[in-house]
């Protein structure tokens, strides 16, 4: 039989290295072994780390990578959403609640931007029931030009006679507290009694963002990290019941639900709204409409609540989903970015590995500029941060969609008869219409494409409205397939 050589062989050079030496005490000798016993722990933890990376590298490999680019407020966050509600609903479900701080913020804000607008317009007066200035500018100056107008179906004719000439103290039809057009209640009034919910705003916001302000991303904007709702649920239950701050909102707005409705249904805030001196943004009307359930005591948000509420991301979130793709489970990694261009640096280092882009641009926003650079109209800033994208070496083989996105709104302020040729002055005399305007920023984006396109690679286009789930979910599950099929190409597994 022949002999192996022990660990402690005396022909084993290594033996003879770690050989204790003749004269250790069994003190030493303890010593000695808890050290090796250690070193051994240690040595075996690290071979287990490494076949658990070896692993997750190999599934890796058939994970894909989803990237979500667009500007700011171009519906990025929304979609996501819509691909936790159809793949991981269980996890929105869980983060319900924390989304009442941010529609509760929305609220307010809209509140007090209209508030604020109203002021600067000197709508104060002195108490009297003669009409304040800002009454006599928008009431009596605005309307008459847009009497015949059906883009004004609040403010009926009945209504605009008393606004065309100033009223005299004896005249039947001077506006008195009374009046359809002052309302029941003064606007100063209002402003006065709503002054505690407004106040909450920046405390509301600092709950959600930590106080965070992100460099070079517009005035006032509040941007949340990844992972704001778990910290925003766990500040909840670190009290008794609930947050107080998000409490002490709920219990206003629910004392001041009537008089948010009178300032909401104003015959000023309306005509300053019809003629853009009030700009509010796009969710407000969907909460302000809505004021009385979200005003009510125990509100819990909705699902299109959800879909609608509006906080900025600060940096890259990752959403993990688990897809079935005619029967294969595939782990998709979503990144969600902040798009305000401040934070687009950020971006770069998920460029290498990625599998699929989706590109979305707010085709309704030919009327706006960007909130870090007044100066550029925000389809233009699209056009060219798509241009980046198309040209980027490292995204040459990767998969691109492009969502045009907020059909709805395009549709609606063509229907307020906003001119698109007044913003977009290439646009010409083409008809101020859905189709044509569609199809004139659809051939832009095309034409970008078809200029940064060396390797042929295919654009899959679709005109979207984000926050409608039915239609959203139907082109999810088509951008799912044609995203697959592209990536099993790629793996050269088909």
């Amino acid at each position: 039989m022949i002999r192996t050589s022990s660990i402690r062989s005396q022909d084993d050079p290594l033996s003879l290295a770690i050989r204790p030496p003749p004269e250790e005490s069994d003190s030493d000798r303890h010593i000695r072994l808890q050290h090796e016993a250690e070193a051994r722990r240690i040595s075996e933890q690290i071979d287990e780390e490494l076949r658990f990376e070896r692993e997750r590298l190999k599934k890796s490999k058939s994970d894909v990578k989803l990237l979500l680019l667009g500007q700011a407020e171009s519906g990025k966050s929304t979609l996501q959403k819509q691909f936790q509600l159809m793949y991981s609903p269980a996890s929105l479900e869980s983060e319900r609640m924390s989304w009442r701080t941010v529609v509760y913020f929305n609220v307010v804000r809209s509140i007090k931007k209209i508030l604020t607008t109203l002021e600067a317009w000197d709508d104060i007066d002195d108490g009297s029931d003669s009409q304040s200035t800002l009454e006599r500018q928008e009431l009596g100056d605005y309307l008459p030009t847009r009497a015949s107008s059906s883009a004004t179906p609040s403010i009926h004719s009945s209504q605009i006679g008393v606004a065309l000439s100033p009223p005299s103290p004896t005249s039947p039809t001077s506006p008195t507290a009374s009046s359809p057009i002052r309302g029941s209640t003064a606007i100063s009034d209002l402003r006065r009694r709503l002054l505690p919910l407004t106040n909450t705003e920046p405390q509301l916001a600092d709950g959600l963002s930590g106080g965070v302000s992100v460099s070079g991303s517009g005035k006032g904007e509040v941007y949340v990290r990844s992972g704001w709702q778990a910290r925003t649920i766990q500040k909840a239950l670190s009290v008794i019941d609930a947050d107080p701050l998000v409490d002490d909102v709920a219990r206003m707005l629910e004392q001041s639900r009537e008089d948010i409705r009178t300032l909401w249904e104003n015959q000023v805030v309306r005509a300053l709204m019809t003629s853009r001196k009030l700009k509010l943004d796009e969710w407000s009307e969907f909460f302000l409409n809505d004021i009385s359930r979200i005003s009510a005591r125990n509100y819990v948000p909705s699902t299109d609540d959800i879909l609608h509420a509006r906080i900025q991301t600060m940096g890259v979130a990752e959403h993990i989903f688990d897809v079935d793709i005619h029967g294969k489970t595939v782990t998709w990694h979503l990144f969600d970015v902040g798009g305000a261009r401040g934070q687009r640096h950020s971006w770069v280092p998920y460029f290498d590995d990625a599998n699929a882009i989706i590109f979305v641009s707010p085709i309704s926003a030919f009327d706006q500029y960007l909130e870090e650079d007044p100066r550029t109209n925000r389809i233009d800033d699209s056009l060219q941060l798509f241009t980046q994208i198309c040209s980027n070496q490292l995204l040459k083989k990767v998969h691109l969609v492009l969502f045009l996105n907020k059909t709805d709104i395009l549709k609606k302020k063509l229907e307020r008869g906003l001119s698109v040729s007044k913003y977009i002055l290439s646009y010409g005399d083409r008809p101020n219409e859905y189709e044509s305007v569609v199809q004139y920023f659809r051939a832009h984006f095309l034409q970008v494409h078809r200029r940064n396109n060396e390797n042929r690679r295919v654009l899959y286009t679709h005109l979207t409205n984000v926050v409608d789930t039915k239609a959203t979910q139907s082109i999810i599950g088509n951008v799912r397939d044609s995203i697959f099929r592209g990536y099993l190409q790629s793996a050269a597994l088909v």
